[in-house]
Parts: structure tokens; C-alpha cells; sequence
């Protein structure tokens, strides 16, 4: 077993400039998302937006003394951030022998192009991000790249579509909200089933719903007026909230080929919300599955007689780290399958570029078959993805 690779299945784009205006029809090149420089600030725009790229979205090659949320140009990024190519220089310096990248100005589930005024040029060129992904970007470098696509979130006909066509394409991933609540969406509670077209063909084509931390659009604030250190060391509460409302949501019992990944979620909150959900679950379901209701709460048509939560997440929820000791410690109770790594470059929370040094460290005291598996074992096992064969060395 080679444990001198890993493979990340949290990296971000920074999609290059070119990228929808050398695909749209001449006269829509100012329509489409394009860039510009406003004030001396340059930034993507977009339906009438103007959206400069942060400096934390693209920290690789800087210390951490260097970090900054300001507005960073491209000419002051490290070409890996929105180049494919330069990337595998960057990916063999560190350990990366494959990587799963979400997208950056379309945000993490593709939320641009629901709120632009115009749905159906918006889904042209969300069609056209997934066509770049996998004729450029991934192309760039074959089995260095797993596939994530985006799909038109407030169209779920049009998404089982695109997903379909995409999968014909090698794709096994889409990008989906980790709450479509805040983004004006039904849940995946809702009593008309709203998303039954996007998870029926998710369970029938094999595709892996991933979920980012922060694809619901939203920063989680302790209280109005906490600190952005404090509010960012408790984002793990919006991944906990995904798991649990997943596994009390009856998807998995209605598609029961359907699998999910929490992204930079982390691990190690896992057990206690596992062994929470076991107790609410042994103490409240008879008054709830006879249809009573506490306070403004939700009842549910779920049968929780059949919902056995440990197995129900052994079988369908996936988690990744980046350097999570405190998950890894309790591993046994999480399940060696259920885990992958992340390195999140290029952004502030990165180990990059000691990113195989790093998940070895943490993940040392573990048999190698068990390394081996949160290296890359489990990612090529859920993303159904054989990577290339590594180069002869990390730093090569």
C-alpha cells in the first residue's frame, strides 16, 4: 500500500477568466460572467454584480502572516489557483495524488445562477461550467481530477436532466446545499417532494450528493455581535445539522443506493451527535409518529421504526478532515469506511503544502490498511474513480 498519497475530495477553482466568455455566443461575452476592473479593483461580473475575489479564497504560497480577506487580483495568485495545470505541480509537491475541486464565483452549489434574473441563460452557463470541468480542467491531466458538477438548483426536472447527461461524461458527483432553506428552496423535508427527481436519479446514476460547509449561503453567528474567530470555530453546528436532518429525513429509506459527503465538515463532533440522534430517537418516536406536534416543529411521515441511525449512517454519509485529531481518536465509533481527506487548497484553512505530512501525522497510530483507506481508499471506492498512477515521488 502507497501512503504517500492522498486524495483530496475538498479543493476549490478559482475559474479562470476565460472560462464562460470562450464559450458563450459572441453578442452574451458581456452577459456571461466576465471580469473587469472597477476603481482599481478587479472582480468577476454578473448579472449586474460585481464580485471581487477574496484573498482567503487564495492563500497558497503565502504565510499565514500574509493572509487577508481583500480583494486579490489574478496576477497575484499562485497560477495553481485557477490553473489545471499548474495545479498537479502544486498537487505532486504535497501528496495529492487526485483532487475534488468546488467552485468559487458560482459559490459552492452553483446559488449564482439562481439569482440571476435570467434562469435560463443562468442554466446556460452553468451547463457550461460543467462542460469546462470536464473537457479542460479534468482533461488537463486524466486521473488527477474527480468531476464535480453543478445543477440547476431551483429546477429539479431540468437537474435529473443534467445530471443525466452529465454522468454519461464520467461525472459521479454533484454540488448540493448543505441547507436550501436560506437560499429560498424547499427542504429536504418538503411534503411535496421537491428534490424526488434530483435524488431519484442521484440513487439510479450512482452520483454522490457533496455538500460544502457553507453552500446554504450563510455564516452561523453565536450571537449578533460575536467575534468572526468565535463564529468560524463553531461552524462545524451547520454539518452536524445536514447529517442529522439526512438521516431523520427518509431519503436514504426511499433511495437506498443514494450516498452523501459533508465537505470540510470535519469528524469529530460524529459520535455525539450519532449517540444524541440514537437517544431522541429511542424516547420520542412514538408521540411523534402519531402525528402530534411540539411547538412550531415539523412532524414527520417517516417510519422511525425502520430507521436504525448507526447503519443508516455507515451506509450512506461520508465525512472528511484536515487535521482532525479528536475524529480520528474516535474513529471506532465513527467506522474506518465512512472517513476521506481534504486539503482544501487554496484556501486560509489549507495545509498545503505539507498535506500528506500533515494527514499522516494525525492519522499515524492507525493500522496501514486503515491509512490507506482515509488516504484514498474510500474516496476511489464513493467516487467510483481510479486515479493515474503516482508519480515516482511527492515533490517530484
Amino acid at each position: 500500500m502507497n501512503l504517500d498519497w492522498l486524495i483530496s475530495v475538498d479543493d476549490h477553482i478559482l475559474e479562470p477568466p476565460h472560462l464562460w466568455t470562450s464559450r458563450v455566443a459572441k453578442k452574451d461575452q458581456d452577459k456571461a460572467p466576465h471580469m473587469e476592473v472597477r476603481d482599481g479593483v478587479e472582480g468577476w461580473v454578473y448579472d449586474d454584480r460585481f464580485m471581487p475575489s477574496s484573498g482567503l479564497s487564495a492563500v497558497a504560497g503565502k504565510t499565514k502572516e500574509e493572509f487577508s480577506p481583500e480583494p486579490l487580483p489574478y496576477a497575484e495568485m499562485r497560477p495553481g489557483c485557477y490553473d489545471s495545470k499548474a495545479r498537479i505541480a502544486d498537487m505532486d509537491q504535497a501528496g495529492i495524488l487526485a483532487s475534488l475541486c468546488f467552485p468559487t464565483i458560482t459559490r459552492f452549489c452553483g446559488q449564482l445562477f439562481m439569482e440571476s434574473g435570467d434562469r435560463e441563460f443562468g442554466l446556460e452557463c452553468l451547463k457550461i461550467y460543467n462542460d469546462w470541468l470536464v473537457e479542460e480542467w479534468c482533461a488537463a491531466a486524466p486521473g488527477r481530477y474527480i468531476p464535480l458538477m453543478l445543477i440547476p438548483m431551483w429546477d429539479p426536472q431540468a437537474a435529473a436532466e443534467e445530471m443525466g447527461r452529465m454522468a454519461d461524461r464520467g461525472v459521479t458527483a454533484f454540488a448540493f446545499s448543505e441547507n436550501p432553506a436560506p437560499l429560498g428552496l424547499p427542504t429536504i423535508h418538503d411534503a411535496g417532494h421537491y428534490w424526488d427527481p434530483v435524488m431519484s436519479a442521484a440513487d439510479e446514476l450512482g452520483m454522490v450528493a457533496s455538500m460544502h460547509v457553507g453552500s446554504s449561503s450563510q455564516v452561523p453567528q453565536i450571537a449578533p455581535d460575536s467575534p468572526f474567530m468565535a463564529n468560524l470555530a463553531w461552524g462545524a453546528i451547520r454539518t452536524s445539522g445536514a447529517m442529522l436532518s439526512w438521516i431523520f429525513s427518509g431519503m436514504f429509506l426511499r433511495y437506498p443506493n443514494l450516498k452523501i459527503a459533508l465537505s470540510e465538515g470535519e469528524i469529530g463532533w460524529m459520535p455525539y451527535f450519532l449517540e444524541r440522534a440514537e437517544q431522541v430517537l429511542d424516547k420520542q418516536r412514538f408521540w411523534v409518529m402519531k402525528g402530534q406536534k411540539f411547538m412550531d416543529h415539523a412532524t414527520t411521515d417517516v417510519n422511525l421504526d425502520e430507521l436504525d441511525i448507526r447503519q443508516t449512517f455507515r451506509d450512506h454519509v461520508f465525512g472528511c478532515f484536515i487535521e482532525d485529531h479528536h475524529g480520528i481518536a474516535s474513529l471506532d465509533e465513527i467506522g474506518v469506511d465512512n472517513v476521506m481527506c481534504e486539503t482544501d487548497y487554496p484556501h486560509s484553512d489549507s495545509t498545503w503544502p505539507d498535506c500528506i505530512g500533515t494527514a499522516r501525522r494525525v492519522i499515524k497510530a492507525l493500522p496501514e490498511d486503515v491509512q490507506y483507506k482515509l488516504l484514498r481508499g474510500n474516496a476511489e471506492r464513493l467516487y467510483r474513480f481510479t486515479p493515474a498512477e503516482p508519480p515516482v515521488a511527492v515533490g517530484a
